[in-house]
C-alpha cells in the first residue's frame, strides 16, 4: 500500500507538471521496464527505445488514467503495446503474447449496427464486471494464503491464469489427477459462493474461458511484491514462500515478476541503465502539454 500511495502522490503532481515528480517516476520504473522489454528483444538498444516511448506513451495518455489503476500495471501495459508493435513491424515473433491478446482496437471498434454510447456502456459493463471478478478471485487467493494452502494455489493459478489443463498441472506439481479435479471443484464452489447476489454468472466451464485469465493478469493478483522478490533476491527468503516464489518464477513464468527480478538482480547498476535524464528530455515536453503549464 506504501508503493501504491507514493504512485498516487507522484501522478497528482505529475498532473500540475511538477516535472521533479516525473522525473522520480521515471527513475522508479525505468530499471523494471527495460528489464521486461530487454527479455523479449535481441538488441538493448531496442528495450532503451521502447521504454523511452512508454513513459512519452503515459504522459500523453495521463488524461485518461485512472488513478485507481495499478500504476506499474498500467506502464507495463503500454510498454506491451509498444513491443508488440514493434515485433509485427519486424515481422519477428511475439514472445509474450497470450492465447487471448487480439488487438484492443479491433475490440472496440463499432460493428454496423453498434452507436458510440452502446459501445461506451458496454465497455463500462465490462470494466466493473471485470472489477467484481477480480475481487472474488482475490478473495479465495487471499484465503489461501492466508491457511497456508500454497499448493492449491499454485493448483488455481495454472488452472485459471495459465489455462492449463488438469492432467497437465498434475504432472507439472507431481499430483494426482483427481487431487487437482478436487482442487478446482472446491475452487468454482467457493467462487459461486462469493457470486451468490452479484450479477455475474458463472457457467459450467466459464473458469477456463479467456475472461478469467485476463482479469487475473491484468489485475497481477498473484504477483509478487518487490520487498519479496528482493528477499528471494538475497536469499533470505524462508517456505512456504520461497517455493511459491520459485513456482511463480520458474514454473508460471510471470513475465512482470521476472522483470523486476532482474531489475533487482542487476549487476549492471545505475551506469548499465540509459539515462534518465535522456528519458526525461525526451518526455518532459509532453508534460507541460498534458498539465496545461505550457
Amino acid at each position: 500500500m506504501e508503493a501504491e500511495s507514493a504512485d498516487r502522490f507522484l501522478v497528482e503532481q505529475i498532473r500540475t507538471g511538477d516535472q521533479t515528480a516525473w522525473r522520480q517516476l521515471i527513475e522508479r520504473y525505468e530499471g523494471r521496464l527495460r528489464a521486461f522489454a530487454r527479455l523479449r528483444l535481441p538488441r538493448g538498444t531496442d528495450a532503451e527505445d521502447l521504454v523511452q516511448e512508454a513513459f512519452i506513451g503515459f504522459v500523453t495518455s495521463l488524461p485518461n488514467y485512472d488513478a485507481g489503476q495499478s500504476l506499474e500495471t498500467y506502464l507495463f501495459t503500454i510498454l506491451r503495446h509498444k513491443l508488440v508493435d514493434l515485433l509485427r513491424k519486424k515481422k519477428l515473433p511475439t514472445v509474450d503474447a497470450p492465447a487471448d491478446s487480439e488487438d484492443w482496437w479491433e475490440r472496440v471498434i463499432p460493428g454496423c449496427e453498434e452507436t458510440p454510447s452502446g459501445i461506451m456502456a458496454q465497455a463500462e459493463a465490462q470494466h466493473t464486471q471485470a472489477d467484481a471478478l477480480a475481487d472474488l478471485l482475490r478473495g479465495l487467493i487471499h484465503e489461501y494464503r492466508d491457511r497456508g494452502a500454497f499448493k492449491d494455489l499454485q493448483v488455481i493459478e495454472l488452472l485459471f491464469y495459465a489455462g492449463l489443463r488438469n492432467l497437465e498441472v498434475g504432472e507439472l506439481l507431481e499430483m494426482d489427477q483427481k487431487a487437482v479435479a478436487g482442487v478446482k471443484f472446491r475452487a468454482i464452489g467457493k467462487l459461486r459462493k462469493f457470486l451468490e447476489g452479484t450479477e455475474i454468472t458463472l457457467g459450467e466451464d466459464d473458469l477456463a474461458e479467456v475472461t478469467v485469465a485476463r482479469v487475473w493478469r491484468d489485475r497481477r493478483l498473484t504477483c509478487l511484491k518487490r520487498g519479496t522478490l528482493g528477499s528471494y533476491a538475497l536469499g533470505v527468503l524462508d517456505d512456504p514462500w520461497l517455493s511459491y516464489t520459485q513456482f511463480h518464477l520458474d514454473v508460471v513464468g510471470c513475465p512482470l515478476c521476472l522483470a523486476n527480478l532482474e531489475d533487482l538482480e542487476s549487476e549492471e547498476g545505475i551506469e548499465g541503465r540509459p539515462p534518465t535524464d535522456s528519458i526525461f528530455a525526451s518526455s518532459v515536453g509532453f508534460l507541460s502539454r498534458v498539465s496545461g503549464t505550457g
